[in-house]
């Protein structure tokens, strides 16, 4: 059986297309997300672009920001 989270897990992000968040800071506390991916929302931190990243699905994404607000 597959497991359902593992397009979550090994995912190639080579074709996102990164945007700086709404809600980052003016300075450098900045959160980069692509959302040109479907059914997935890749989150960085700016300041490191190659670093890790963390990946929700579309729906934890929503859910996720709906809370924020």
């Amino acid at each position: 059986m597959t497991d359902p989270k593992a397009e979550l897990y090994a995912r190639d992000l080579t074709g996102a297309i990164w945007r700086k968040a709404s809600a980052s800071g003016a300075e450098h506390d900045c959160v980069e997300i692509a959302d040109n991916i479907p059914t997935l929302v890749p989150v960085r931190d700016s300041k490191r672009p190659t670093g890790p990243v963390i990946t929700f699905t579309s729906h934890a994404w929503r859910t996720f920001i709906a809370h924020l607000r």
